[in-house]
């Protein structure tokens, strides 16, 4: 039995040999080299020999694949995952704590990536005096730079010279790597008590006030008031649409909001999905898959938006199953979600955290249709540690108003003010403010249904969004009774 599975696994790698050619090798290799001695590495011409080179060194083997997979995902490979019992989903969930490749490699290959064959003649020009016209890629010439010893992990002067001119995006990419490995490096040279010599502690101090010192006074400025938001990507936005249900009244108007938020949201720059009518166990999934994500690490921020029925500190699925908030949010926790770590986490919620109120024309609240029975569930509650902002469309023990047609009162006030204010640079805390003063002068036709939003945070420095290069998508009309 052990010989076949031996032999099923070698034929599932064979398989995937057969689908990658000498530049995806080239690729494998040069992403491995910190695994393996890359003179080792030079004869290899073919993916089952480098396959088989991993097998010798007891990095892969039947019953654990991931460094093939790794590999596969970081070149984007994705559809020869499934041959290895793999998919990208799969390999995301996994990837922080089985991840092999470095993150210094990772960011040298996103770097090839982005150079074309013009901005490689560039460099090749611009470093005529220091590599061999025989170089043929970019790979290529990262590693003859590497053997001169003219690159490494914190060695990337010469890097940075070269991008330079090129593109603003590499620099940016190299940034960020080089923010990340401070940070790491940070934590794991903080001394902790008992454990080092006084003389060593202060030797720590002064490496570090040595590396501090080399920032401008204007950067520390500015990084001790703002959010970092000028990584590669802006962060990730998940909408859950909640609109139809088993016994509860459908939410009318829903749609509305979801579509306005997806608008705003992608202007901000935002990777948006939207999740219609999900039950608890699809959005345990949805943020389970979400949480794992290594998008995370190259992100500013993160948001997501709740459309649903709801109840003090509760929401509820598409299956009526009640979810507490703080569960939610709890996914996004710095030790669950490392990515995210030192980042903003904005959470907004369109639902009622209290009992029914009476209909009139057009309108309708976001709770269920009886009034609730209290329990010992605890009131919505923003999460303990920093760096989360949750955005209520109502005080507890309150409703909250939809529209029908025109959607919610609190998520297109909201929308409104976010193109208003964020060319204005303006933070979301007096956005938020905003929204609240709009919202609370908001009535029916019959002046008697009146809501008041409350943000609640942790945050440790001001949120402001960079003010896009387009206009704000158009605005749909007012939003009155």
């Amino acid at each position: 039995m052990e010989d076949n599975s031996k032999i099923k696994f070698h034929q599932q790698l064979l398989s995937i040999n057969e689908k990658l050619g000498l530049e995806e090798v080239e690729a494998l290799k040069f992403l491995c080299s910190d695994l393996i001695s890359p003179k080792n590495l030079e004869d290899i011409k073919s993916a089952h020999k480098l396959f088989q080179k991993f097998m010798d060194e007891d990095l892969l083997n039947e019953e654990d694949s991931f460094l093939v997979a790794e590999l596969l995902f970081l070149i984007k490979h994705h559809n020869l995952l499934q041959k290895i019992g793999y998919t990208k989903e799969k390999v995301m969930k996994e990837l922080s704590s089985k991840r092999k490749i470095s993150s210094y490699r990772v960011m040298l290959y996103d770097l090839s990536e982005e150079i074309t064959t013009e901005d490689f003649e560039r460099i090749k020009f611009i470093m005529a005096d220091h590599i061999p016209k025989t170089l043929m890629t970019f790979l290529s010439l990262l590693r003859h730079m590497e053997k001169q010893n003219l690159l490494s992990e914190k060695n990337l002067e010469m890097l940075v010279d070269v991008c330079k001119p090129l593109s603003r995006n590499l620099i940016k990419r190299i940034d960020q790597y080089k923010c990340e490995r401070e940070e790491s490096e940070s934590l794991s040279e903080r001394p902790v008590t008992g454990l080092f010599s006084k003389s060593q502690e202060e030797k720590k101090l002064s490496v570090a006030s040595a590396i501090t010192g080399t920032r401008s006074v204007e950067k520390e400025m500015e990084e001790a008031k703002f959010y970092r938001m000028d990584r590669s990507h802006r962060g990730h936005c998940i909408i859950f649409n909640n609109f139809e249900f088993r016994t509860m009244n459908p939410r009318r108007g829903s749609l509305k909001d979801a579509d306005e938020l997806k608008s705003v949201f992608e202007w901000l720059g935002f990777t948006v999905t939207i999740h219609h009518n999900t039950e608890k166990r699809e959005m345990e999934e949805i943020l389970q898959l979400c949480r794992t994500s290594p998008e995370h690490r190259e992100s500013d921020c993160f948001v997501c938006c709740v459309l649903t029925h709801g109840e003090s500190g509760s929401v509820f699925s598409s299956d009526e199953e009640k979810i507490a908030i703080h569960e939610l949010t709890s996914y996004f926790r710095a030790h669950r979600c490392p990515g995210l770590a030192n980042k903003p986490k904005l959470f907004f919620f369109q639902a009622c955290q209290g009992s029914n109120i009476q209909e009139s024309v057009l309108l309708e609240e976001d709770a269920k249709t009886s009034p609730p029975v209290l329990d010992k569930t605890p009131l919505r509650c923003i999460p303990v540690e920093a760096d989360f902002l949750l955005g209520m469309a109502t005080v507890d023990g309150c409703c909250a108003i939809r529209h029908r047609i025109k959607g919610s009162w609190y998520i297109q006030t909201l929308c409104h003010q976010l193109k208003c204010m964020v060319p204005r640079n303006e933070d979301i805390l007096t956005i938020l403010t905003v929204v609240n003063n709009d919202v609370s002068q908001l009535a029916d036709t019959e002046g008697k249904k009146k809501q008041m939003p409350q943000p609640a945070f942790t945050l440790r420095k001001k949120v402001v969004f960079p003010v896009p290069l387009l206009p704000p998508p158009s605005e749909q009309d007012p939003l009155t009774e």
